[in-house]
């Protein structure tokens, strides 16, 4: 098999064939592989026949694992989570506003791997939001001032006991574990520079990001919510159509994503693990 790259002719995201990752993945296709994700911050590939060990191996090949908060996993693994809604399922949808994964972690993961489990026949698509795109496309003026800000990022809004995701979120089939440790803070720049590419992204989004260092909390929350709507504008955006046996990676340190619904009455299931944080 010869490895091809199709573009997906939005806003980022490819199509990886020509390859077989139920098999384990060698040092040097590994690095070609994490060369293509770089580049186009999402990779889709279809007609992967992965079971839980080779997602397993798969995701240490591409940097080990991340840490996952405030997710049980899936029996018999300590890496793997469920994404799952079960047909009868009427609980709000998860993940259905834009973030970076665990971007309230001191050292948040680098990617996600996404691999279908369990696809309904319509709906459920996966956004992203090329967020190198998004900033490139401001004004220099407007893209200095950004550069000299630190965000302030916790988990409290969504995996509190009293958050989205808290003790008052019933009937979810999802292993979802709030804690008080949503609480913490912790903070980042708001522009960071793509450790591997130097690329210059928004990093994370409102939600994760609950204030602005040395911003009274109403100035704060009216700049992230006039920068959450630019970010997540329609040309910084590729829309993922998901197929049965298909993996997908995507960077969290250079797009955002989010859910989508319209599979009412269908099961979904796709297994997900982190990618560690880029270490040099």
């Amino acid at each position: 098999m010869t490895l091809k790259v199709e573009p997906s002719g939005q806003a980022c995201g490819a199509r990886v064939t020509g390859l077989d990752l139920s098999e384990p993945v060698a040092e040097d296709l590994a690095a070609e592989i994490r060369q293509i994700w770089l580049e186009h911050k999402v990779l889709a590939f279809p007609g992967q026949a992965m079971d839980d060990d080779a997602l397993e191996a798969f995701t240490i090949a591409m940097g080990g694992f991340g840490e996952d908060p405030f997710f049980a996993p899936i029996e018999g693994r300590q890496h793997i989570a469920a994404i799952l809604r079960e047909a009868e399922e009427t609980s709000p949808l998860f993940a259905e506003n834009w973030h970076s994964d665990w971007s309230f972690l001191e050292h948040p993961p680098s990617g996600t791997c996404l691999m279908a489990v369990d696809i309904p026949p319509t709906g459920g698509d996966t956004l992203f939001a090329d967020q190198a795109a998004a900033f490139a496309a401001l004004p220099e003026e407007r893209r200095d001032y950004l550069r000299s800000l630190t965000a302030i990022h916790s988990a409290q809004l969504a995996y509190a006991p009293e958050g989205t995701y808290g003790e008052r979120d019933k009937g979810r089939s999802m292993a979802i574990r709030p804690d008080e440790s949503a609480r913490e803070t912790r903070t980042h720049p708001l522009v960071q520079q793509h450790p591997e590419t130097g690329e210059e992204c928004l990093y994370s989004t409102l939600g994760y990001i609950i204030g602005i260092e040395g911003m009274e909390a109403q100035e704060g929350f009216a700049l992230l919510t006039e920068l959450a709507a630019w970010q997540g504008r329609e040309e910084f955006i590729y829309r993922h159509r998901w197929e049965n046996d298909m993996l997908v990676m995507w960077d969290n340190r250079s797009v955002l994503h989010k859910a989508t619904g319209g599979y009412e009455g269908h099961r979904r299931e796709l297994h997900r693990t982190t990618i560690a944080a880029w270490t040099n």
